[in-house]
């Protein structure tokens, strides 16, 4: 159907301008899962948007992933990053896929008919989601049972399965006791709850799960037993930080055409100039402009060093999604301060922008953890360790 990544961010494009902009209004305020925009995603053939052509997917990587959610995060958010968490769970699954799973779970995200999303973060373990308290038991030869609980969850009680992390009772090897699994959506023994107070960019779909015995087949295994830090740090950290820098860049381009759109039209009262003939303004929006275009060509610079396997693949994503959440929120501060008491009119979108802008340094890994790794990796340093 998609011929290669122009025509699929056509499609994204067209989708964007039409089905997803009509509905962000909706969406943030009354504070809904997107529905309509990832069923026409996903009926569009873009859910396999992340898997290899072998196993009927689009066999896109990070770099197509980012600019995918750029173009859907400059009109909503919200989509964006629950599509993209798709995409990473998709991604996730696909890395190193048994028989079982490529046609119970593939096949159908592949066809339109099954989403996925991640499901790792934990309220006992906060930024360090490596790290789960989830138990692991073994129930028989080929089942285990699953006890715990998980937060932030991205597309929460909408999705079809989850990718969820645990640590296993009683394992011989340490090395073994972290594993990654899927878990159907409709097992028994889940539960989920509203995230109270949850930030804009995830609010409508953060929700908390708490597993309760829940029993899942062995063949639910991601790779091999103890594979659990591979994952994290081989798939669905790069492919997480791609989706959230892209939206870091849609939400920034939003606020620069917003500042854009009030410069234009906006004049001096007492001599009636407009405003875009001031060299101050100008200035300051070229100053802007420039942040934004280098946080944008890091992005796009380290997810195609990261699809290509360079040398430092991990450690420009690292930089890439801490610099574009920086440069989002220091950008959108500015566009309130030079639209005045415009950005809080009821009807501005700055507002809403400054409340996403800020969440994402609270979604981990946070820039703080970010820019340590960053260090940490430039001097040959282990990542999870401290000194």
């Amino acid at each position: 159907m998609y011929r290669d990544q122009q025509s699929i961010l056509d499609k994204i494009q067209q989708i964007s301008e039409s089905v997803i902009n009509d509905n962000t209004h909706h969406t943030d305020k009354v504070a809904h899962w997107p529905k309509q925009a990832i069923d026409t995603l996903r009926h569009e053939g873009l859910a396999g948007l992340t898997i290899p052509m072998e196993y009927g997917g689009l066999g896109q990587g990070t770099e197509t992933l980012a600019k995918v959610s750029e173009q859907i995060g400059q009109y909503c958010s919200h989509t964006a990053v629950c599509f993209g968490m798709h995409a990473v769970a998709s991604a996730t699954i696909a890395s190193k896929a048994t028989t079982h799973q490529h046609q119970n779970y593939l096949t159908p995200i592949c066809e339109g008919r099954h989403i996925t999303t991640i499901a790792l973060h934990e309220a006992s373990s906060g930024s360090q989601f490596y790290l789960p308290q989830t138990r692991m038991q073994y129930h028989s030869a080929t089942q285990y049972n699953i006890n715990g609980s998980k937060s932030f969850v991205i597309n929460g009680a909408q999705a079809d399965s989850y990718i969820i992390s645990a640590v296993a009772d009683n394992s011989a090897q340490p090395n073994e006791q972290f594993n990654c699994f899927i878990v159907d959506g409709n097992s028994t023994g889940i539960q989920w709850a509203k995230e109270a107070n949850a930030p804009s960019l995830y609010g409508h779909s953060r929700q908390h799960l708490t597993l309760s015995d829940v029993k899942i087949p062995s063949e639910n295994i991601l790779g091999q037993y103890g594979d659990q830090i591979w994952y994290i740090f081989n798939v669905i950290t790069p492919y997480f930080l791609a989706a959230m820098a892209g939206t870091y860049l849609g939400i920034t381009r939003a606020a620069l055409d917003k500042l854009i759109t009030h410069i234009k039209h906006r004049e001096f009262s007492f001599n009636g100039r407009p405003l875009a003939s001031s060299s101050v303004i100008q200035y300051q929006l070229g100053q802007l402009w420039a942040q934004y275009a280098r946080s944008r060509a890091l992005v796009y610079q380290a997810t195609a060093c990261y699809d290509s396997n360079q040398e430092h693949q991990l450690i420009d994503l690292f930089a890439a999604k801490a610099e574009a959440a920086d440069v989002m929120l220091h950008i959108i501060n500015e566009s309130m301060t030079l639209c005045g008491h415009d950005a809080y009119d009821k009807e501005a979108t700055l507002e809403q922008l400054l409340r996403e802008a800020r969440a994402a340094h609270l979604i981990s890994p946070t820039t703080d953890i970010l820019r340590i790794w960053t260090g940490r990796s430039i001097l040959e340093q282990p990542l999870l360790t401290d000194t």
